[in-house]
């Protein structure tokens, strides 16, 4: 069996081999504009190491992508996909190391044996004993990814995650890459709108000190340019389009979903999608 499965290809849904994360964003992509990746199927969390058979197929497929990226060591993201990750019990949000603006095969596989070896760390043990969930044979699936250089960066409800409401969509946003808000760094501007036609009801553009942005050897937080820092993220069509992309996506899942997205040279990128686990 493949132990590299690419997304939108009907190999990748399946949540018991590559995870949650990936299974979810494969299903997808065919139906929006998700960048481009693969999925490396899911290994023991208790590995040192990457297996040896699993080394050249690794190298050659990050090659491909390459080639569908245009450049010849684009810069990726490289993510966890526990195979009981992102489900409707736990979502496992910041549990597992995330590894950003990753370039060159070799850099490649080991922020992916990292990013195994996090599915045992002190923090994901706790969360996996909150919620009762097994310890034992963890195993953990790991999402490489053409990481885009966000201009804004979004997290996305589909249901008002403060007041409970289903008919509203509420909206976090700032610059540069999502970190910034996932992290809790920046206090991101809010928006709400109207579910039936996207229509703004609440627009908080808060002052955005910080963002996070890829450098030569990775990602820094900087200080977010004078003109910026007050300015609003979104435009009006920016939240209607964020809006109707939540509602297609909480259509498609059953349930409300937040989903992390991104613009780019005008273009909006869908990056995760999750149920939501907290909703009042």
């Amino acid at each position: 069996m493949s132990t590299i499965h690419w997304l939108g290809n009907e190999d990748c849904h399946a949540e018991g081999l590559v995870g949650g994360k990936a299974a979810m964003l494969s299903r997808l992509a065919a139906l929006h504009a998700v960048p481009p990746g693969f999925a490396i199927a899911a290994l023991p969390a208790s590995a040192p190491a990457l297996p040896e058979p699993l080394l050249h197929p690794l190298a050659q497929a990050y090659s491909l992508l390459a080639d569908r990226c245009g450049m010849p060591e684009p810069a990726v993201a490289v993510r966890s996909s526990a195979l009981d990750e992102d489900g409707a019990a736990a979502s496992f949000a910041g549990q597992h190391d995330t590894y950003l603006n990753i370039r060159g095969s070799d850099a490649v596989r080991a922020a992916v044996e990292r990013c195994i070896r996090s599915a045992a760390s002190p923090e994901a043990v706790a969360y996996r004993t909150q919620r009762g969930l097994p310890l034992d044979d963890v195993r953990i699936a790991v999402l490489v990814q053409q990481l885009v250089p966000s201009e804004v960066s979004a997290v996305v409800f589909s249901a008002n995650p403060i007041t409970g409401s289903r008919d509203e969509v509420m909206i976090n946003a700032s610059w540069g890459l999502g970190e910034s808000i996932v992290g809790g760094s920046v206090t991101p501007d809010t928006f709400v709108a109207r579910k039936r036609d996207g229509q703004v009801t609440l627009r908080d553009v808060a002052s955005k000190r910080y963002m996070t942005v890829m450098t030569q050897s990775g990602t820094a937080e900087v200080p977010v340019p004078g003109e910026l820092e007050n300015a609003c993220t979104l435009t009006d069509d920016q939240v209607r389009a964020m809006t109707e992309l939540a509602v297609k996506l909480e259509a498609a899942a059953g349930r409300p979903v937040d989903i992390e997205c991104a613009i780019a040279d005008n273009q909006l990128y869908l990056l995760q999608c999750r149920p939501i686990t907290t909703l009042r």
